[in-house]
């Protein structure tokens, strides 16, 4: 994905029935990329508002102008508000790259959307996400994503939970290590020297792990308090993990809080491990487990597979809870099947519901044994050949491979004959993950 496309989806114009839509209701859709700071600071109100935030600081609202340069920053306005100039409802996006089983696909990726509670149950969501995925799918942008503060929001816009997080809390001490002892070293830095190698880094993990995105702008001087804005990054403590032959395959950022009854009873709290490498993992974690008094390490969107189970002694010193977290929707079916590999040769027939009508109709899907895939556009599917019955949103939930075709079709979301053999098709050789939000 280059330059040229992020700026041209950021400066693309507005959907007209999105606008008509909106004006019937009195109000107004504006971009604020090229609006003035004080529109931008007037946006910025609105999102903290909407996020039950306080009002932000001049420090952040400086900030705030450079890390989302590269969104497209939507807001709807009421002239008869008491405060017309403080948007009712916000919406950001971007052109991103979301990395799929065996390979990529650029998306837009969706943030900050916010209704005012006094402007609730007034369709002005639905405009919006409608007006903007198909602007997206105009621009040639296969899927959409985003992470959600409520799960039970985006279904009814054919987004779909495919990839859930693992959140942990171990007891150190009774944890024990029996993973492998890697080679390297692990070593403190400061949080600049890790931010600097922090993004190639990811680079390297981001492209193997399927559900991860490329990293947002500011979300590095976020996850290492390097930004003016930054909170309490002074609590904040940074490690990496050096080869052999001296590269940085991993890093971790954490912060301790202190037990004061018992400063041998503190917590650690693990924000983000990059590891490239088996043996940086294998480093990372158990320099995290053994350090000296932490009684309890907590971590979040971790994978649901992580390998640091089958590294631990006392299985049942982890508490593991499993949620939602990213969530795609399929713009252009073809286009996303055919970015992805997938786990067996055979043809399948798809008969996809859109609510939106962007992505619906009825496909075939052919794959080969190396897992590529092409994909026809067809009125009636060919005798003979399976046919799986599903909406959009259950597409884009089976897509990087999270779950199972034989667990939706028990559950009732799909209808197929054959729930194995269409299982075999999509299945992948781990579970995907996304590990910040965004």
């Amino acid at each position: 994905m280059t330059s040229e496309h992020v700026q041209s989806f950021h400066d693309a114009p507005l959907d007209a029935a999105m606008s008509e839509s909106l004006a019937q209701h009195g109000l107004t859709v504006v971009a604020v990329g090229s609006a003035s700071r004080a529109h931008k600071d007037a946006w910025l109100s609105a999102v903290a508002r909407g996020f039950l935030e306080d009002e932000p600081s001049e420090v952040r609202r400086e900030a705030f102008v450079g890390h989302t340069a590269h969104r497209r920053k939507l807001g709807v306005h009421d002239s008869s508000s008491p405060q017309p100039e403080i948007p009712v409802a916000t919406f950001a996006s971007w052109a991103t790259e979301l990395t799929v089983p065996g390979g990529t696909v650029t998306a837009s990726a969706i943030s900050s959307v916010t209704v005012a509670p006094t402007h609730r149950r007034r369709g002005i969501l639905r405009s919006l996400m409608a007006g903007e995925l198909r602007t997206a799918a105009s621009l040639g942008l296969p899927v959409a994503v985003l992470t959600v503060s409520e799960s039970t929001i985006y279904g009814r816009f054919g987004f779909g939970a495919a990839a859930a997080v693992a959140n942990w809390e171990i007891r150190t001490r009774r944890a024990g290590w029996i993973g492998p002892e890697a080679p390297g070293r692990v070593d403190f830095v400061s949080r600049e020297q890790a931010r600097q190698v922090a993004e190639a880094l990811h680079e390297r993990v981001r492209v193997t792990s399927p559900g991860e995105i490329a990293l947002p702008g500011g979300h590095l001087n976020r996850f290492f308090g390097t930004s003016p804005d930054a909170e309490k990054a002074e609590r904040l403590r940074t490690i990496q993990y050096r080869s052999p032959a001296g590269e940085v395959d991993g890093l971790a950022v954490y912060g301790v809080v202190e037990n004061h009854n018992d400063f041998s009873e503190s917590t650690l709290e693990l924000s983000w491990l990059l590891a490239a490498t088996d043996d940086a993992y294998a480093a990372l974690w158990r320099f995290l487990l053994e350090m000296d008094l932490i009684a309890v390490l907590r971590a979040s969107e971790l994978a649901i597979d992580e390998p640091l189970w089958w590294m631990i002694a006392d299985q049942r010193a982890a508490k593991i809870t499993v949620t939602d977290h990213q969530y795609v929707r399929i713009l252009d079916v073809p286009a996303a099947l055919a970015s992805r590999r997938f786990g067996t040769a055979d043809t399948i027939a798809l008969k996809v519901d859109d609510p939106l009508g962007i992505a619906g109709g009825t496909f075939v899907l052919t794959t080969d044994a190396e897992g590529r895939a092409s994909v026809e556009a067809v009125e009636t599917p060919p005798p003979g050949v399976p046919a799986l019955r599903l909406g959009v949103r259950e597409l884009s939930t089976l897509f990087l491979g999270g779950v199972s075709a034989v667990t939706l079709a028990r559950a009732g979301r799909i209808v197929t004959d054959d729930p194995t053999r269409i299982a075999r098709v999509f299945q992948t050789i781990e579970a995907p993950r996304l590990s910040f939000w965004y």
